[in-house]
């Protein structure tokens, strides 16, 4: 192995609309671009002109061309700016309806093309797209600090949050005021000229990097991807992955070879079948070494530094002694003291869990004839084998009963409706962005229309790695719109004419963005700013996490763990099995996710005079610090390929997903507790949680629905980190 192995702004409002989970923009002292930018006319052909006539206003991808993002660019930023200006010099004193109202119906034309241009980025991408990403960011970088750092607009909303209490506003109100506030603030309307003038440098530059990055990451995903000549050391792999591979390499022009395909975490789930030790290491140290610019690869590492540093100069310039303290404030946890306190505290169990399977690892590599020391890329395959002992499961037995039609129609689509009384039925009428991209109307209990849901599952050349969720259209009840949101996720294509057979990783990958999903889906507020998923980061993850369980949910896996074949439903003895094994190695998982929540934090809490120099170094020693540096073990993700934290979104805030798994955790035995998967549960949970969007404190959110605050109780026995023999006692 070439590495040792040692081991944001969100600003809310709909005139920076853009609503993707799993990067906030940065910014400039420019002026507002205007048409004459552009020798392409911004009119009535250009499909954003005006909002779309399709059903709750879907974008129409049968008319929208690359050519069309920058002029609508160009003019929705210009008249964006144009309603912050009028709303900044209105003559009459400040009120909630002519300022905040004002303010949260700014952006309608940047919004609309925002929403759709940032998904294609990521889901459909491409040297044109890039082009005109690494165009646009610097202005929406300069739009944003012209809004945001304006006095004049500024003093309205201080004088309005100066008198918040006599204003008689309700909770949504305040909410939606406050937050505007602190947004302004954050953004650094406090601060001196010239303190803002170096603002806007940060946040351009960072924009630029933002998108550096992201094209960077598309280009590592491919160029990573192994080749292979010989099939022979594919021994391991079923028929249909062998298959599967050689159609990847015929599309990338390699015939007669065989493409492994490289995922975004630093795991790589072929390594459960590969027989052959050096394709093993082969595969890992593919994904492990990504983004250091070996021999001649790309090379994100002078990005990372950059980032990290106008990171810690900008959170310096705004009174923090650090970038973390900056992006946690205002999170649930609050501060990176609360953060670290709940990870350092499970590392001794998460030791004692990882030990143990290590453990049962050797052994089974001395009971397979060989001697060798456990390595990173041995890990998956001998706990597949573990695995396979302790609860009898093989996956070529268990994989053709998660066919993904059926996983969608009798997992996922029966839990919403047995949950929230909704029902989904597919329409193939609508445009969409790409031939395998799927639509469904989406009904509730009362058979009126509650959104359009679009699911993009199949990975391609032109997609990021991961799975996310994001809106094309948002709730709004002052706006009078609906939700139009999109699931993406990146589930291995198959060979023609062969099934879609679903790992149980994805599988659980699906109910997760589902539960984003239905948090945009079900959103019932007024302001757009605070609708749907707008929530903290540390609680926007805890309705998708929620929903994760329910794939493993005994009532749930009979409906839909069928055949492909037969129709036949997974034997009840198989899938008791199938249950247990849920438990199985979640030291390993636990481990690997804290200690890249750590590795965020650790350069994250870094002030500008210390910013190393040497990546892979400060890496090291940030692991070594919390006793994390295990060499069998990497972190979930390596610095270079950290693609949640250096754009931008989850700075800082990778811990997010444990914390809100608390709370996921804690609410779901609380569910079966009140009657497990029914309608009347999943109602209750629907009206306190998923329809409030951000517009209420979250643990006000939570209490309401569960009358108390969590325990870790939960949370605990579901990573496997308790004992049997204490959990009496929790």
């Amino acid at each position: 192995m070439k590495r040792t192995i040692l081991t944001a702004v969100l600003l809310s409002g709909s005139l920076l609309a853009a609503n993707s989970l799993h990067a906030s923009n940065g910014n400039s002292e420019t002026a507002v671009p205007t048409k004459t930018m552009t020798t392409i006319e911004f009119d009535a052909s250009n499909p954003f002109y005006a909002p779309s006539t399709l059903p709750f206003q879907a974008p129409d991808f049968s008319a929208i061309q690359t050519q069309h993002y920058l002029p609508a660019f160009i003019e929705g930023i210009s008249r964006a700016a144009a309603e912050i200006e009028e709303i900044a010099n209105n003559p009459a004193a400040p009120t909630f309806v002519n300022t905040v109202e004002a303010m949260e119906r700014t952006g309608d034309l940047l919004g609309r093309v925002s929403r759709v241009f940032n998904n294609m980025t990521s889901a459909h991408t491409n040297e044109e797209i890039q082009a005109i990403q690494r165009e646009v960011s610097p202005m929406l970088s300069a739009h944003s600090d012209n809004t945001y750092l304006n006095p004049a607009l500024f003093e309205r909303f201080k004088t309005l949050y100066d008198t918040m209490d006599s204003l008689g506003l309700n909770t949504e109100q305040q909410m939606v005021l406050t937050r505007y506030y602190r947004n302004f603030v954050r953004a650094g309307a406090l601060l001196d000229d010239a303190q803002q003038s170096r603002i806007r440098e940060i946040n351009e530059r960072m924009s630029q990097l933002s998108t550096e990055w992201g094209s960077s990451m598309l280009a590592i995903t491919r160029e990573s991807a192994v080749i292979v000549d010989d099939v022979a050391l594919l021994d391991g792999m079923s028929d249909a992955q062998i298959a599967a591979a050689a159609a990847a390499a015929r599309n990338r022009g390699e015939e007669g070879k065989y493409l492994l395909a490289i995922t975004n975490t630093t795991r790589q789930p072929i390594l459960t079948s590969l027989n052959n030790r050096e394709m093993r290491q082969r595969v890992f140290e593919a994904s492990f070494n990504r983004g250091l610019g070996i021999d001649g690869a790309i090379d994100v590492r002078p990005i990372v530094l950059e980032i990290a540093a106008l990171r810690a100069e900008r959170a310096q310039l705004m009174g923090y002694n650090n970038f973390a303290e900056f992006a946690i404030e205002p999170n649930m946890a609050g501060t990176p003291d609360a953060v670290l306190e709940m990870l350092t505290g499970m590392i001794p169990a998460i030791h004692v869990n990882t030990e143990r399977e290590a453990n049962q690892i050797r052994e089974m590599i001395i009971e397979t004839g060989n001697n060798h020391e456990l390595m990173p890329w041995d890990w998956e395959y001998y706990a597949e084998k573990v695995r396979q002992k302790l609860f009898d499961i093989d996956d070529d037995e268990v994989k053709p009963y998660f066919e993904l039609e059926s996983v969608l129609n009798n997992g996922l689509f029966y839990t919403m409706n047995r949950l929230y009384g909704i029902t989904f039925e597919e329409r193939f009428d609508l445009p969409v962005y790409h031939e395998s991209v799927r639509v469904w109307d989406v009904f509730d209990h009362n058979g009126e229309q509650l959104a359009l849901f679009y699911g993009d599952f199949y990975a391609r050349d032109s997609k990021r790695g991961g799975a996310w969720m994001s809106s094309y259209v948002g709730q709004s009840g002052m706006l009078g719109t609906k939700p139009v949101v999109v699931n993406v996720l990146n589930i291995p294509q198959p060979a023609e004419g062969d099934p879609t057979l679903v790992s149980f990783r994805n599988v659980v990958t699906l109910f997760h963005e589902i539960g984003h999903g239905v948090h945009g889906m079900f959103s019932d507020v007024y302001y757009p700013s605070v609708a749907g998923t707008a929530t903290p980061r540390d609680f926007v993850e805890f309705p998708s996490t929620f929903e994760e369980d329910w794939a493993i949910h005994p009532e749930v896996l009979a409906n839909y763990a069928r055949h492909y074949r037969t129709g036949e439903l997974l034997p009840r003895e198989l899938l008791d099995r199938v249950i247990a094994a849920q438990s199985f190695n979640q030291g390993f998982d636990t481990f690997e996710y804290v200690a890249a929540s750590l590795l965020d934090l650790e350069w994250h809490m870094l002030t500008p005079e210390n910013i190393p120099t040497d990546v892979e170094a400060f890496e090291a020693q940030a692991l070594a610090k919390y006793g994390m540096d295990w060499n069998f073990v990497p972190p979930r993700y390596t610095t270079t390929i950290f693609n949640h934290v250096w754009p931008g979104g989850y700075s800082a805030n990778y811990y997010a997903y444990i914390w809100s798994e608390i709370l996921a955790a804690d609410a779901f035995a609380y569910v079966q507790e009140q009657g497990g998967l029914s309608l009347d549960v999943g109602l209750r949970y629907r009206d306190t949680v998923l329809s409030r969007g951000g517009s209420m404190e979250p643990m006000e959110i939570y209490i309401n629905f569960r009358g108390q605050e969590p325990t870790v109780d939960a949370l605990l026995r579901r990573r496997g980190l308790v004992a049997p023999e204490t959990e009496a006692g929790l």
